[in-house]
């Protein structure tokens, strides 16, 4: 589990509220404060707005639910990280080198990442390197086009969060100006008005902003690994020396993640 993004959701969470109960005069904890941030109808207008709009907008509700679901996405680690990828990329040039591009066939059916797998049965194959490139970068265009479709979904999420709020304080302001009678009423009116916005800017800025913003870093590194992946097979399948390999693929690295890949196993002789 991704404990920086549940940390951080519930840090906030908790941060929100003490904000609100804290009393700065007498430096004291309010619990009732709480009841003035709660209003039914503004819950309804500004998050029942939100999520219906969402739905609105999609093909279908299969495919509303299922990027709706990605939430969970920011609580999963990546399943490998760019040195493992590395490794596991000098590993198969190895056995390339003193057993053949045929030898890496078996090598194959123990691979669980089926990008690197259909890579290497490609090359085993003896599909032109030009086609090999060709065929994963156009499946790694596909997924990266999948990943900002759901990117997409949480960042026109956090536009609707603060329009609904606003519309919700609008209906409110309506209302209460269509009835001025009792001056004493003003405040109270206003303060529930104001509570429609203050819920837009909640679901925007506490919840879906941080989502998309960790689901790109994710798209990100995920995007990486398989240019990896690409550029070591295309090197296997060239015959270039694994030591030759791992250098280039080394180029992708953070000048931090790459001094300890140098330090852990970069020293390492290459067969």
């Amino acid at each position: 589990m991704n404990i920086a993004s549940l940390l951080g959701i519930i840090s906030g969470f908790v941060l929100m509220v003490f904000g609100i109960v804290f009393v700065m005069t007498t430096k004291s904890i309010d619990m009732s404060l709480l009841t003035n941030f709660w209003d039914i109808p503004s819950v309804l207008i500004t998050f029942g707005g939100s999520f219906t709009t969402l739905m609105t907008m999609e093909p279908s509700m299969r495919a509303y639910l299922e990027k709706l679901a990605s939430f969970r996405l920011i609580f999963k680690n990546l399943p490998s990280n760019e040195m493992e990828t590395i490794q596991n990329i000098i590993a198969l040039s190895n056995v390339a080198r003193k057993e053949g591009l045929l030898a890496l066939e078996e090598t194959a059916n123990g691979i669980e990442d089926e990008f690197l797998k259909k890579g290497i049965l490609l090359i085993v194959d003896g599909t032109d390197p030009e086609l090999v490139r060709s065929i994963l970068e156009t499946e790694l265009n596909c997924i990266e086009g999948r990943h900002n479709d759901v990117i997409g979904f949480w960042d026109k999420l956090s536009a609707m969060g603060p329009a609904w709020g606003m519309i919700g304080t609008l209906i409110g302001l309506i209302n209460m100006l269509k009835d001025l009678n009792d001056v004493a009423t003003i405040g109270p009116n206003m303060s529930v008005a104001l509570v429609t916005t203050f819920y837009g800017s909640v679901l925007a800025n506490w919840i879906c902003i941080p989502i998309l913003n960790k689901l790109k870093i994710k798209n990100a590194g995920e995007i990486m690994m398989k240019e990896v992946i690409v550029e070591g097979l295309l090197s296997i399948q060239a015959g270039e020396n694994p030591r030759v390999i791992e250098e280039k693929l080394k180029s992708f690295l953070k000048p931090a993640v790459r001094s300890e890949y140098e330090l852990n196993e970069g020293g390492e002789e290459i067969g």
